[in-house]
């Protein structure tokens, strides 16, 4: 992070001690408008410029800054420009004072003339520019029109990008996750491109981009391809441009991908070394195939036990399907359902708000979230605060306290492999192929749109064939 200038933060600390403000709040001030001066730069913003405090307030929504932090950011930009505004009146008074105090004489040579009107950077009142554009050779009047026009393209706000992509996806209901994904990327564009006006956004703009991934960042293949759905989607969606066919990108060459897969030992180990609920949810991945965000999403109305059946809502590709319940686990299902009936009990008394629930159903359906059948069936054990509402609710048990309790799993078992929460699925896969159950059928459990996904699973189990492959070793061993 850019530290502020020292004459700067010099200014800035006496108007806060002018100011009279509590300590705390003189270190969060400063904290604040270090962090907006190293975000104009990052993103070739004007920091004297109030037209950019709306792009840096919603760099920090985005961030998952409070709105209470947010305002205090403000109070903090704000009083920076007062700061600037004094200095310029300053500057402009002893100015005047300057030219009226002239002797009249002789008219000054132009080198006194210019040593005197020269800023002098030790003046208590000068506040030194944030960045400089590169200084020109001597070129024709067309050409210096021309960079006059690209300067002015640059440092320019995307507050409407980023509040229509955030539209644009929720209209579509995509996840958090792509919401998340997708603004990061048209944040990298942005500064790429050195926040120029979005309007004159151009394919030659994404293929400059997509190249530097890949040349200069060497980004992997999915990074790459990634980051060329979300322009993609940004250019079709947002600035409703055409988005055409890239040509001429250096693109790295997709690895084929075999997944990792455990044995059946070392699935068992991994749930010995789990404690509850986090084997129940470990054992429905491996078990059921899925997802780790398809099983803590999981209601209580997902659960069909006289039919044994499982459904899985807004899974893979926000595609509903079914899988077979595992009927060892139905007393362990069982007893986790009548723990969930007494917390939500427990809730109705204490007078909670309910569950969150997807999109807009609380809207159409007021009374769904405090509704048993809605219930997470692996609820967070402590109540989440809106702070909008100040609702407290209940969310589903958060992905890092599995993904945290699976890897300890891993590293006390002893198991060599480089597993995850996702191998737990894998392994799914690649034992039910082991078992001869036939790919098409592997493919609906797995929720796959596209058999070839499926397929990598073939990579992971031994040919079947008479002739298998077979080291020269172990010709004699036969």
């Amino acid at each position: 992070m850019l530290n502020l200038p020292d004459t700067l933060s010099r200014q800035f600390t006496a108007q806060l001690d002018q100011k009279q403000h509590p300590e705390n709040i003189k270190h969060f001030y400063r904290k604040w408008l270090r962090f907006y001066w190293d975000f104009c730069h990052k993103y070739h913003y004007d920091p004297y410029h109030r037209s950019s405090l709306p792009s840096f307030l919603d760099k920090l929504d985005q961030k998952g800054q409070s709105a209470q932090q947010r305002e205090q950011a403000r109070q903090a930009i704000v009083l920076f420009y007062q700061v600037k505004a004094t200095a310029d009146a300053e500057d402009a008074e002893l100015s005047s004072n300057a030219v009226q105090t002239l002797p009249m004489q002789a008219p000054p040579r132009p080198d006194v003339l210019l040593e005197k009107n020269s800023p002098d950077p030790n003046h208590p009142h000068h506040l030194s520019p944030p960045y400089e554009h590169p200084r020109h050779p001597a070129v024709s009047d067309n050409t210096h029109q021309n960079n006059t026009v690209a300067e002015k393209q640059t440092g320019c706000s995307w507050v409407f990008v980023f509040d229509e992509l955030t539209r644009e996806i929720q209209l579509l209901h995509y996840s958090p996750k792509t919401l998340k994904s997708y603004r990061g990327w048209a944040r990298r564009l942005q500064a790429f491109t050195k926040s120029k006006d979005y309007r004159a956004l151009t394919q030659q703009d994404v293929v400059a981009f997509l190249s530097d991934l890949a040349v200069e960042k060497k980004m992997s293949a999915s990074t790459q391809n990634q980051a060329f759905n979300a322009l993609l989607f940004l250019f079709q969606h947002v600035l409703k441009k055409d988005f055409g066919e890239i040509k001429g990108v250096a693109r790295a060459k997709r690895k084929p991908y075999i997944p990792v897969v455990l044995s059946r030992e070392e699935v068992e180990l991994i749930f010995d070394h789990l404690d509850d609920p986090v084997d129940l949810v470990a054992k429905l991945l491996y078990g059921c195939g899925l997802k780790l965000f398809e099983s803590l999403n999981l209601r209580v109305q997902c659960f069909n036990f006289d039919a044994g059946v499982l459904t899985v809502h807004d899974g893979k590709g926000q595609k509903d399907r079914t899988v077979p319940l595992p009927q060892t686990l139905i007393p362990a299902l069982k007893l986790q359902l009548r723990k969930v009936a007494d917390l939500h009990e427990a809730d109705l008394k204490a007078n909670f708000a309910g569950v969150f629930l997807p999109n807009q159903l609380s809207h159409k359906y007021k009374n769904a979230a405090k509704e048993f059948i809605w219930q997470w069936f692996f609820p967070q054990p402590s109540l989440t605060l809106v702070a909008e509402t100040q609702e407290h609710k209940r969310y589903h048990l958060h992905e890092s306290i599995v993904q945290k309790a699976i890897k300890r799993a891993v590293n006390d078992a002893k198991i060599t492999k480089r597993a995850t929460a996702h191998t737990l699925r894998h392994s799914f896969a690649s034992h039910l192929l082991e078992a001869n159950y036939d790919i098409r059928t592997i493919q609906e459990l797995l929720g796959h749109s596209d058999v070839r996904t499926t397929m990598i699973y073939t990579h992971t189990v031994q040919s079947r064939t008479l002739k298998q492959a077979k080291s020269p070793l172990d010709f004699d061993r036969e």
